[in-house]
């Protein structure tokens, strides 16, 4: 009886503690960052309490000093920023008092910082990026197809529907993406979208904290990660700082009215970006750009809301942290506040000085995208510096979706097109930083407009071997095509087989070598990576360009020069060399990097065949 009587009391307790945990659950339902870490630079840190009614608690928190409390007309937040400077790594607990009551409370850490947090090193020029779509790309756990409060459930058959991809399937395929020869990762987003349809493509975050359950969760992106680093991969993260979901919990209970740009009615943006920047603008068409809502499911965020600023500094700065993040990439950077997204770039670049960050900025003028560049000379003419250290190369890609079907070389046509782009790299403050590419999960394939292997070879010479960072496309390497005028989910195919070789036809296998072969070699080239750029003037749509380093920086006793050549004629065309004697550098000959084909650069000329690239490294 007696047992029978401490049983009964402990339950009673188990009880009693069960329920005081699910009220105080209901009291606090958001802590947003749930922890820091010492030795920040961004050491005061803005904590969102979010709960019913809780801005009629009292607040307390042990260890931790509070800078600023701030209480929004909206009773269910608090705004605490702490001071968390000089502190030690453990745990500081925030408590909800009502009167002397404790009503909810969490345990706020502090965790300690990895050595030389700080000083990451990033992506550049000797890497090779590899952009990939989660949901498309591999399924490596069928069980979270679906997930527990997820309203869109996976159907394969639908195209713009989820098919499945998760974190496990890209961790599963690491070793293909290394031995493909690519160096980097960028994954679109993959954070919690909960939209009732087309959510796989993530740019509709409806958690930032959170990793959406149909890719995993918070610790396999974690895993994930550091499995990348274990093979010499980085990781790069897609940031969405213009808008959110329309399903994101803060958007249905805002913190403020000035959270988001709100209108009497549905207002898209008008995509007139150039306004941002134009000097004769009306504020009205200033507006209707950078505070118009990207798409009815896709609120766009007021930057201009200190708290909301803080807020996504916060949960950039977390991510890099928590996962250890080797770069980002930043979607429609030209569309968010201008001066408010260069207030955000600044602290990211000010807490990790060596990041590099790519934004897009999706214009066709070399003038107006390197306006968005870090210390561009254009941006210095209305004295504005948005600390973006990388820009992707639009009008590359223009070129790129142009000049190889032109077969005639025109004044602006063909080869043309390309040699053109370069020649506006004055414009740039770093043109070596800038990410170039065929195409991305926005643009029509290019094995579709360009079916042809032979026009594959020709545009990935190029990417490879000129300035700046390439990045190539999923499923490019295999020859995959999809079309832009048919939608989204064509130029977004699944790419569950084709990493094994025993999967891919002699079609895809005549992609995926060439590509393979070109990465692989260029890993080691540091003429590649940081020579200089010397172009000549096409001619019967044949373009020559040199990359070069002085004998100071090869190492040696003279420079290290790499020759390409890029005959886009349908026809052989002969090449008289002494035209490229600045090039040449005195170099007598020189053997193609794949087919070991000898140039003799003593003789008068050489032939070209028609639709060919040479990359070719010059000798004694």
């Amino acid at each position: 009886m007696e047992h029978n009587n401490a049983f009964m009391k402990l339950n009673s307790l188990f009880i009693a503690l069960l329920l005081c945990l699910q009220s105080q659950a209901q009291v606090l339902q958001h802590v947003e960052p749930s922890n820091w870490w010492v030795g920040m630079e961004h050491h005061q840190v803005q904590v969102l309490l979010h709960g019913p009614e809780i801005s009629k608690l009292k607040v307390e928190v042990a260890g931790l000093a509070i800078i600023e409390e701030v209480r929004t007309e909206n009773p269910n937040y608090i705004f605490l920023t702490l001071e968390t400077a000089q502190k030690v790594a453990g745990t500081y607990p925030i408590r909800l008092m009502d009167k002397k009551k404790v009503v909810a409370s969490h345990d706020f850490t502090l965790l300690q910082r990895k050595p030389q947090s700080r000083y990451r090193n990033s992506f550049s020029s000797q890497d090779v990026i590899y952009l990939l779509m989660p949901d498309r790309f591999a399924n490596g756990d069928k069980s979270n197809d679906n997930a527990t409060g997820m309203k869109e459930q996976a159907d394969l058959n639908a195209p713009g529907g989820r098919h499945g991809g998760d974190l496990k399937g890209v961790s599963d395929r690491l070793a293909y993406i290394k031995e493909l020869g690519a160096t980097t990762i960028w994954m679109t987003p993959f954070l919690e979208d909960n939209e009732p349809v087309y959510s796989y493509h993530g740019y509709a975050q409806s958690d930032l904290y959170k990793v959406d359950p149909r890719y995993g969760t918070n610790e396999s992106f974690k895993s994930l990660v550091a499995n990348a680093h274990q093979l010499g991969l980085k990781v790069i993260k897609d940031e969405v700082p213009n808008h959110w979901s329309s399903k994101h919990w803060m958007i249905q209970d805002l913190p403020t009215s000035t959270w988001v740009h709100q209108f009497d009615e549905f207002t898209r943006s008008s995509y007139r970006t150039t306004t941002q920047f134009d000097p004769y603008a009306a504020k009205s068409d200033k507006a209707a750009s950078a505070d118009g809502w990207f798409d009815t499911t896709m609120p766009d965020m007021n930057q201009n809301n200190p708290l909301l600023l803080t807020y996504l500094v916060q949960n950039t700065i977390w991510w890099i942290e928590y996962a250890d993040l080797d770069g980002l990439r930043v979607d429609t950077y030209s569309y968010n506040d201008k001066d408010a997204i260069a207030t955000w770039t600044k602290a990211i670049m000010n807490e990790y000085p060596n990041l590099n960050i790519v934004g897009e900025v999706w214009m066709h003028d070399q003038a107006q995208m390197s306006y968005w560049q870090k210390d561009s000379p254009i941006g210095a003419l209305q004295g504005f510096n948005s600390h973006m250290p990388s820009v992707m190369d639009f009008t590359l890609h223009d070129a790129m979706m142009q000049g190889w079907k032109e077969k005639a070389q025109g004044w602006d046509q063909g080869m043309v097109r390309f040699y053109e782009n370069f020649t506006q790299d004055y414009l740039y403050a770093n043109p070596n930083n800038l990410l170039v590419f065929m195409e991305n999960h926005d643009t029509q394939r290019f094995n579709e407009s360009h079916p042809d292997l032979a026009d594959y070879k020709l545009a990935l010479s190029l990417i490879a071997t000129t300035r700046g960072i390439p990045q190539v496309y999923y499923g490019s390497e295999i020859g995959m095509r999809g079309s832009k005028a048919v939608g989204d989910a064509d130029i977004r195919r699944d790419f569950f087989k084709g990493t094994v070789s025993a999967e891919r036809d002699v079609y895809q296998e005549a992609y995926y070598q060439f590509t393979k072969n070109l990465f692989t070699w260029r890993k080691d080239q540091k003429v590649i990576h940081e020579g200089s750029l010397l172009q000549f003037v096409p001619q019967n749509n044949v373009y020559v360009y040199f990359r070069f380093l002085s004998p100071e920086k090869s190492g040696g006793k003279e420079a290290e020069v790499i020759m390409v050549i890029l005959n886009n004629s349908e026809k052989e065309e002969e090449l008289i060399w002494s035209r490229f004697t600045e090039g040449l550098h005195g170099y007598e000959y020189g053997k193609d990097v794949f087919t070991n084909q000898t140039f003799d650069f003593e003789q008068p000329s050489g032939k070209i065949p028609a639709k060919t690239a040479y990359i070719i490294q010059l000798h004694h």
